[in-house]
């Protein structure tokens, strides 16, 4: 044999031997005839006792089963000698000890000048340690996408060009998305106009919150059906070799709270308000009293010296005035006594629509209803209450007085009843087409002796009267609705069950 065909020869199977995983090579009829050195180390065989043997035959001997892929339509071994081409398998295999193993194996073919299959190299690579950790990267991911599934708030990220790459079920729920990855929702699609910028202009801003931080902020993201929602949210930029490769924030729904902390605030509103009354009340009581005696004992010597003195005498005009200014004076301590609730009370049963009537007929003056136009949209289901008749009905016309005057004497004046049976309250609206309440006013409307109306037109004693006598027959009194197309007062008192029951069993 040539020498230098020798040495070629020579360093050809030590390049073989070295190869760094188990190799064999195959005949096209599928026999082995070679194998490196680490084939022989691998399965504890010298070359002798595997050179000649089929691959199936080799592989059945160590391998717990003959599960092995050698049809004809999946052995890469065909494959490769049909099309002259490089194939590989991954497979598990399950040694006779029991050990699990998982195994990529590479043919490649060896051809000639021709293009035809000599050889094949089979090379055996054991990546089992690398599907372990494919399996607990993938343990891992499952672990945090069911984190993120059962988390109560919504979360959603972003690639860098404002693509949505995930939303968990909260985060559907919140903005009604079914998210679809191939649909390119926009990240800016769920904030409304300029918003999203600004959330960004802020994550970007290291004096906000941090580099890539979003500290807890309140804005409104947009729904898919274009509905506004309040959040609080918090917000990161998720960096890749130091470089911006995607957004995520975290979501909570604010509507709940807010709900929730309006109707405290108007609680805590209304406990000030009861307590400011009481003490006003209190005070009331004691100035009334106070008053009282002496206003009793003007009037009286008042009008004994306007009996003396005779109709043609030059002061008796000037007695009228004071006698009238008494008088007054007088109405004002019976409203005093009356928002005090010093004056005796006596409940009945009636109906709320035979208070409205009565109400409107106690009105003395008619005059002022002239140029207004009174609709009564009276409810024609029962509403029996058990209250002060007379009390109530003073309530009913100080807000028909007071509506005259937001109108100025002309416009149209609604009284509405209706029932509310989940409350089990009967309901008197006051309605007028007034200019309505200065939102700056509206938490002083019901105060004592607070008025807009001008001096001597008007004490501030009526809302606040008519506050405490709804107050003291356990029922509410309230704005309803004021704007430039007026004001509604609401005025709900507990239905009169026992009453009504019988009522409605006897109709029934």
């Amino acid at each position: 044999m040539n020498f230098h065909l020798q040495q070629e020869i020579d360093w050809r199977l030590r390049v073989f031997d070295s190869l760094s995983f188990p190799t064999l090579i195959l005949t096209p009829e599928h026999t082995i005839i070679a194998v490196n050195q680490k084939l022989q180390e691998a399965y504890g065989l010298p070359r002798d006792e595997l050179i000649g043997k089929t691959c199936r035959d080799f592989f059945k001997t160590f391998e717990g089963n003959s599960d092995l892929p050698c049809t004809k339509n999946i052995c890469p071994l065909d494959e490769t000698l049909k099309d002259g081409m490089g194939h590989s398998l991954l497979r598990r295999i399950q040694h006779k000890d029991g050990s699990e193993h998982w195994e990529d194996r590479v043919f490649s073919p060896i051809l000639n000048d021709d293009g035809e299959v000599l050889y094949v190299i089979e090379s055996i690579r054991d990546v089992t340690r690398s599907k372990a950790l494919e399996k607990d990267l993938q343990d891992i991911r499952e672990f945090l996408n069911r984190v993120l599934q059962s988390s109560a708030s919504a979360i959603v990220a972003a690639d860098r060009e404002g693509h949505v790459l995930l939303m968990n079920r909260a985060a559907e729920e919140l903005f009604g998305y079914v998210f679809q990855p191939e649909e390119q929702l926009n990240i800016s699609s769920l904030y409304p106009p300029g918003v999203a910028k600004g959330i960004m202009k802020k994550l970007r801003d290291d004096g906000y919150g941090g580099p890539g931080k979003l500290p807890v902020t309140r804005v409104n993201i947009l729904t898919a059906l274009g509905e506004q929602i309040p959040v609080e949210m918090t917000g990161a930029i998720i960096y890749e070799d130091g470089r911006e490769s995607a957004t995520m924030g975290v979501y909570n729904d604010l509507r709940e709270r807010l709900t929730s902390e309006k109707k405290l605030l108007e609680a805590q509103s209304q406990l000030v308000q009861a307590e400011k009354m009481a003490s006003l009340g209190r005070l009331a009581a004691g100035v009334a009293h106070e008053i009282n005696n002496p206003l009793t004992g003007i009037l009286l010597y008042g009008n004994l010296v306007k009996e003396k003195i005779g109709k043609d005498h030059p002061l008796q005009s000037n007695l009228d005035f004071i006698i009238e200014d008494v008088e007054r004076c007088r109405d004002i301590v019976k409203n005093l006594l009356a928002y005090s609730r010093q004056s005796i009370t006596s409940r009945d049963r009636f109906s709320l629509n035979d208070l409205v009537d009565e109400s409107l007929r106690l009105i003395r003056d008619q005059k002022l209803f002239i140029n207004v136009t009174v609709q009564k949209e009276l409810s024609q289901a029962r509403m029996p209450v058990n209250a002060d008749r007379n009390n109530m009905s003073q309530v009913v016309i100080i807000l028909v007085m007071n509506a005259l005057d937001a109108m100025n004497k002309k416009g149209t004046l609604t009284l509405k009843t209706y029932r509310d049976d989940r409350q089990k309250k009967g309901c008197l609206e006051i309605s007028d087409t007034g200019t309505g309440i200065p939102e700056e006013n509206l938490s002083r409307i019901f105060d004592p002796f607070f008025t807009t109306k001008a001096p001597g037109k008007g004490t501030g004693l009526g809302l606040s009267t008519a506050y405490g006598i709804v107050k003291d027959n356990n029922g509410e009194i309230s704005i309803k609705a004021t704007g430039p197309q007026g004001t509604s007062f609401l005025v709900e008192l507990p239905l009169d069950l026992d009453s009504l029951y019988v009522d409605e069993e006897m109709i029934g």
